[in-house]
């Protein structure tokens, strides 16, 4: 069974967008709709009002769109003193058709530089797929944070996606990185392990 060409489900009986939540166990630490400095400061969700869809497929409510038709995300913690924050996401990643990377940088990232972050953790377990076009708006981005020492990761792409970004040499401007359990870690503890990571690739 095909979710779309190239993703096969192997076990569809336990997929449903629906259920996939952003993570929530940080939400007495911090929420982004009510950070004024947030790009989604303000925002309301429905818990039960399900309206926004990868494809025919209905996600959870509390996923928020940046104009993207297939890509969703979760700004799940920032500290602005330390220069970081944790993003995650859900859906495809499509660059070739839909500019996902053009929309990202312009009303997430760009929002959030000139706030003074600079290190971005992107959770990427549930990206489904991986459409490249051109990496000008990575190196854009490793342009805006290279001289603060910044750096963007993203944590647990699946393999196969990850071979579609480095055959596009996106691999230049971000990490990869696989962190499977940090979940159970509060958020500083996955800015250490992470920089710990990025120290032994660069050193």
């Amino acid at each position: 069974m095909e979710l779309w060409p190239g993703v096969k489900l192997l076990e569809p009986k336990i997929f449903n967008m629906q259920n996939i939540e952003p993570y929530y166990q940080w939400r007495h630490l911090y929420t982004a709709e009510e950070d004024p400095l947030s790009p989604f400061y303000g925002r309301t969700y429905s818990e039960f009002e399900f309206s926004q869809t990868v494809y025919n497929y209905y996600i959870h409510p509390q996923w928020d769109e940046f104009g993207s038709n297939t890509l969703y995300l979760k700004i799940l913690f920032t500290d602005y003193e330390e220069g970081y924050t944790i993003i995650e996401f859900l859906g495809e990643w499509n660059d070739a058709i839909g500019n996902d990377i053009m929309m990202l940088k312009r009303e997430v990232i760009d929002l959030l530089i000139r706030e003074g972050i600079r290190k971005f953790i992107l959770i990427t377990d549930n990206v489904l797929n991986f459409h490249t076009s051109d990496d000008s708006y990575y190196e854009e981005w490793n342009e805006d944070l290279m001289e603060d020492g910044g750096w963007v990761v993203m944590l647990n792409m699946p393999e196969h996606l990850q071979r579609e970004l480095r055959s596009a040499g996106i691999n230049r401007y971000v990490f990869f990185q696989e962190y499977e359990e940090w979940r159970t870690h509060q958020p500083p503890i996955v800015l250490q392990k992470v920089e710990e990571q990025i120290l032994k690739r660069i050193g």
